[in-house]
């Protein structure tokens, strides 16, 4: 026996997967993950996957250098800033500035950054996953799962999308490039525009972007981009006012040195003087002349684009915006001094691809009657709204030549990539790679509803796709009343170890309680909550250490006797 293996032979690759769930699964990861700490167990995970809220906690983690290694200084450090005060205004609105002119494609994803994420981590994390390449050695391999939206839509390929730092590709397909070179336009394999390494604070909202659907989501979107802007108005007009005042100034410093160069041009502006300032009405049709670019009162263009928010709310829910169309079409009129009159709707105001079509057409004549920062911003957040475009990045696969990758993934210059809970709320399928050779998952679930809904659609999904996965049955008085460690195994599978976040163990009969307390959408949690949680989900580790060890200990021998079969010793 000792001739024919070697030790590290049975050594099990362990994967441990933290599902979705908004704040209540960063919580829930770090508290699990204190207490493998605490068990002596983490040091045995080998990789650490997540998708959506699971990965806002694995980003705080992987700012620290072996983190695993000092674990609880980095939980505390981590709890404090959790409890502590959130991202100013000022912080978010450069932040916004920066994602907004510094890539070719500004999405949904960006604003959901800036608006939504800072306000659950409390951070602006500018750090880029390539930084972690050679400062976690000690620490399990993270894993950031989204997926393809264009494949999910139509069904027709893997839509599996896995980042790491080494690495961001399609797990199945097994086509990648370097994670530095992820958004960076390429043509044919070959680099023709190079784009900024995205950031983590980007990475947590491409992760943990969408976790309702399209109806549902849009309202709250709509909500929160009339929140942000409505509650700081005067903030950002400020900021519009403050811009536009720039401008004046350069424009005047312009056409100073223009009259000192050009005698003859300023004798000819000092008999005109009315060019100087010239009225609206004689401005161009597309906005102003090119030699007097004045832009129309902030204030009025601001109350036309907070109308057209409130019309696509009112049309998400069903009312009536008839009263608010009437008031954009006058303010537009009035702004641009007849010049823009927008063309009364074929269909019902209330039909949602006529109000596609007006928003806009509404965004483009703001466009041309107004270009300051951030009104520009804000009209592109429109725009985006309208087309629903969520983490768009250049296609690294555009116009390839290669039979292994299906030709669909081959002829767009863009892709979409949104959050993999909208497909399945754990990420399986990347950690599941064959090359990986997993032997053991240790599935964190965090949903909000049905506890075993992942691990049933990940045993489907296997099938499909002809992936090794054990068979999945779960006791039918389970279903409501969950216990808190399932093991599902199979031959020539890897081990599933299946742990619902609430469960008769730990909530005992308040089950739901703890889950309507720990909603998806809800503000962030207080300091109370927070640790109320991280006790909650650590009990799911300190309450199964030995059936832990038991189920390693298994699979070590599992895969000894299987090297051994391999190899074709016998044993005595």
């Amino acid at each position: 026996m000792q001739d024919c293996i070697k030790s590290q032979d049975a050594v099990p690759n362990i994967a441990l997967l933290g599902s979705g769930g908004g704040q209540r699964a960063m919580v829930g990861l770090l508290g699990s993950l204190v207490q493998l700490d605490k068990a002596g167990l983490l040091d045995c995970v080998l990789y650490l996957s997540g998708v959506s809220g699971s990965t806002w906690c694995m980003a705080s983690l992987y700012q620290e250098p072996d983190w695993s290694t000092k674990l609880e200084t980095v939980k505390d450090k981590i709890i404090r800033r959790l409890s502590g005060p959130g991202v100013s205004l000022k912080d978010k609105l450069a932040k916004l500035k920066k994602y907004y002119y510094g890539k070719d494609h500004f999405s949904l994803t960006d604003v959901w950054a800036v608006m939504v994420i800072t306000s659950y981590v409390k951070e602006i994390d500018e750090h880029a996953l390539t930084e972690q390449w050679n400062q976690h050695n000690k620490d399990p391999f993270p894993i950031y799962a989204v997926i393809d939206k264009q494949c999910k839509q139509y069904n027709n390929e893997d839509p599996w999308f896995e980042i790491n730092p080494h690495e961001a590709g399609y797990s199945l397909i097994g086509a990648f490039v370097d994670t530095c070179n992820f958004g960076s336009q390429f043509h044919e394999g070959t680099k023709i525009n190079h784009q900024e390494e995205f950031d983590m604070l980007y990475l947590q909202a491409l992760c943990g972007s969408a976790l309702a659907d399209e109806v549902d989501i849009k309202k709250v979107k709509w909500q929160k981009i009339k929140d942000f802007f409505h509650h700081r108005e005067t903030i950002i007009l400020e900021a519009m006012r403050e811009e536009e005042r720039e401008r004046s100034v350069r424009r005047h410093k312009a056409m100073t040195r223009e009259r000192k160069t050009d005698f003859a041009a300023r004798h000819k502006l000092m008999q005109r003087p009315q060019e100087l300032v010239r009225p609206f009405s004689e401005r161009s049709e597309h906005g102003f002349p090119s030699d007097d670019p004045v832009s129309p009162p902030v204030d009025q263009c601001y109350r036309v684009l907070m109308d057209l928010v409130d019309r696509n709310l009112s049309v998400l829910n069903g009312e009536d915006p008839s009263a608010l169309d009437e008031s954009i079409r006058t303010k537009l009129k009035v702004l641009s001094c007849g010049k823009i009159q927008l063309v009364p709707m074929a269909k019902e105001t209330s039909d949602k691809r006529a109000n596609k079509h007006f928003t806009l057409d509404v965004c483009n004549d703001l466009s041309n009657l107004i270009d300051i920062w951030p009104f520009d911003a804000w009209i592109s957040i429109c725009k985006c709204m309208d087309y629903w475009i969520w983490g768009r990045n250049y296609n690294f696969l555009h116009n390839m030549r290669d039979d292994a990758v299906p030709a669909a993934l081959l002829e767009s210059e863009t892709r979409d990539y949104i959050d993999a809970g909208l497909l399945l709320n754990s990420p399986y399928i990347s950690v599941l790679r064959e090359e990986r050779d997993i032997d053991l998952i240790i599935s964190l679930d965090f949903s909000e509803s049905d506890p075993f809904m992942t691990v049933r659609e990940a045993a489907d999904m296997c099938r499909k796709q002809n992936i090794p996965f054990p068979e999945v049955n779960i006791p039918s008085e389970d279903v409501k009343k969950p216990k808190d460690f399932y093991v599902f195994t199979g031959k020539n599978t890897p081990t599933v170890i299946h742990i619902p976040l609430f469960n008769v163990i730990n909530c005992g009969d308040e089950i739901e309680a703890w889950r309507i307390k720990y909603r998806t959408f809800q503000g962030s949690y207080s300091a109370e909550m927070i640790t109320d949680l991280m006790e909650v989900a650590g009990k799911n580790i300190s309450n199964n250490r030995e059936k832990l060890l038991e189920q390693i200990q298994a699979v070590i021998q599992k895969k000894i006797f299987r090297r051994f079969n391999n190899s074709g010793c016998s044993l005595i």
